[in-house]
């Protein structure tokens, strides 16, 4: 391991991030300054020579590690090839067996179709079109707490933050959220083995009589755990409750597994946990284990209506992409599926010791290499303790550990799927330091 410099971030870091602010508009709001240079599987190195164990893989997003030598050389053989020939025009057969094998890792025993986008926002507003154009209804009901993209439609669904939503109203129409089951901080004062049935109830019952008649609502979308949201994982039956609703009513189910799927559960899905079928998938993030793409999957029965030229876009099924996602899919289906599952297991166990040891750490939850550790001020009242969370994600920075928070107080840990047992060790060294330097 790379000593740490004694000032974090270095000079040449310091430097970059000035030429940066400069020239780039300011609203993505960076978190702390750390500039790459380069990486290999969950380890990461700074412009000064800096080395970090990373934790967040730029958000889910590095599946397979950092410049996994299989997804590198997939990509580079197609550069070589060709780069692009436009998807929604053309056929090329990177984009076939992309497709191939995405639905062949599908749930249930449906028939699937693929539309290839280059992001997880533009994957959840090809569902919501299909949605609308397969039922001939307009309605979408989505959950507080959701984070589905930026773009117009997305974010009229997104209820995260309210600063992602401020300044841009009037949102899309015909947009309505529920409540999600969240048994840590239930929105009501019950049981949290009662919150899935209370959240489910508010939408047939409160939803359904006030505001939107079920008739009129084209679909369902929510997360199987909500990621922006502060990784909440809904209590067991949430899910099969929506799908019994929908089929109730004639309305489609999407799943938005932009953070979740791609074998981050140690599932390939994290609605199989749930062992129910939604009707509409969509992917992106660890997709293509950097590349910019992202999937909207859906039955064939739906995705079969949608007539030629009633949606498209000019970067989907690009070939380098496309490369990549096969690649991806293989190496997570080869045993990064399952090391998910066994390594996050091991972790958690790893994060529940810390929770013990520190009164301000008030939950540790999740699935595979997908969890959340949610900071309160109080361990009775569970008032969410901001200011800590974002202490932690700071002081772990200064410490070699790329951390990143999530709701209102939650440190996430979505690493690559290649974590070791040893470097979840060394994670939880620097975390335990790092919540002793800030008084967790």
């Amino acid at each position: 391991m790379t000593d740490l410099l004694t000032t974090i971030p270095g000079p040449r870091a310091q430097a970059m991030v000035e030429r940066d602010t400069a020239v780039m508009v300011p609203c993505s709001g960076r978190v702390y300054p750390f500039v790459m240079e380069r990486g290999a599987g969950c380890e990461v190195w700074d412009i000064d020579g800096n080395r970090y164990l990373d934790l967040n893989a730029g958000i889910a997003v590095v599946s397979t590690g950092h410049s996994h030598p299989r997804i590198v050389q997939a990509i580079q053989d197609q550069a070589a090839k060709f780069i692009h020939m436009a998807g929604t025009d053309f056929y090329n057969e990177p984009m076939v067996k992309a497709a191939e094998k995405l639905t062949s890792l599908m749930p249930g025993d449906d028939e699937w179709q693929v539309f290839f986008s280059n992001s997880g926002t533009e994957a959840v507003e090809a569902a919501v079109k299909l949605a609308r154009y397969a039922t001939k209804r307009q309605n979408i009901i989505g959950f507080y707490g959701a984070f589905h993209g930026r773009s117009y439609g997305s974010l009229s669904i997104t209820a995260s933050k309210p600063y992602q939503r401020k300044g841009f109203f009037p949102l899309m129409p015909g947009v309505f959220h529920a409540f999600y089951a969240n048994p840590f901080r239930p929105p009501w004062d019950v049981d949290p083995e009662q919150v899935a049935q209370y959240a489910l109830d508010f939408i047939e019952h409160t939803l359904f009589t006030t505001t939107t008649p079920p008739e009129d609502v084209a679909a369902i979308i929510a997360e199987p755990i909500q990621g922006e949201g502060g990784y909440i994982v809904p209590p067991h039956g949430f899910w099969q409750g929506l799908r019994d609703i929908c089929d109730r009513y004639g309305i489609l189910l999407i799943a938005d597994e932009v953070q979740s799927g791609i074998g981050r559960t140690g599932k390939m899905w994290a609605i199989e946990h749930e062992n129910v079928v939604p009707d509409i998938i969509t992917t992106a993030k660890g997709l293509g284990s950097g590349l910019p793409v992202g999937a909207m999957v859906a039955r064939r029965e739906i995705a079969s209506v949608w007539k030629p030229g009633a949606h498209g876009n000019t970067y989907g099924g690009n070939a380098l992409a496309m490369r990549a996602v096969y690649e991806t899919l293989s190496v997570v289906e080869e045993g990064l599926m399952e090391n998910a599952g066994s390594v996050g297991s091991y972790f958690m166990s790893r994060l529940h010791e810390l929770e013990d040891r520190f009164d301000h750490i008030g939950d540790v939850r999740g699935r595979g290499l997908m969890i959340g550790m949610d900071f309160v001020k109080d361990q009775k009242t569970r008032e969410p303790h901001s200011e800590m969370a974002n202490a932690v994600m700071e002081e772990a920075f200064r410490r070699g550990l790329l951390l990143l928070t999530c709701g209102k107080s939650t440190i996430r840990f979505c690493p690559p799927l290649v974590l070791t047992k040893e470097q979840v060790d060394e994670g939880i060294q620097l975390l335990s330091e790092t919540l002793e330097a800030v008084g967790a």
